[in-house]
């Protein structure tokens, strides 16, 4: 299992009205932090061949954030099939280390080509 990460800090734009952060900007971040992984693991080749459409997606809360906390995202593929991948994303309070998201997500690997679910080829299987 390859982990990919990424750190933020928690802005007064992403707090909703009871100054904690939004959760919706958690599944932003979920959503973004799965890109940014595609991206830094693939060539542009495979960009401009490949994408991925996100078919479900189950995020649990478990504690808040706040104005100025730093936030570790760390990502991994749990698991692969011929079309489908799976994805966890859990969300860190830097600072204490304490979990206060975890997500589950089912992506569909597509052609761009067909715009259609296309195999995973076994060189991309293996970078995740």
């Amino acid at each position: 299992m390859q982990t990919y990460e990424q750190e933020l800090t928690v802005t007064k734009d992403h707090l909703d009205h009871l100054n904690h952060v939004n959760n919706i900007e958690y599944v932003r971040w979920v959503q973004d932090i799965a890109a940014a992984h595609w991206e830094f693991k693939t060539s542009e080749t495979t960009h401009k061949s490949y994408y991925w459409v996100l078919l479900s997606h189950h995020i649990q809360y478990k504690a808040e954030a706040f104005l100025d906390d730093q936030l570790v995202l760390k990502t991994y593929a749990v698991k692969s099939g011929a079309l489908r991948s799976i994805r966890t994303v859990d969300i860190y309070n830097k600072k204490t280390n304490k979990l206060l998201a975890t997500s589950e997500t089912k992506w569909c690997f597509m052609s761009y080509n067909t715009n259609k679910p296309t195999r995973i080829p076994d060189d991309v299987m293996q970078l995740f």
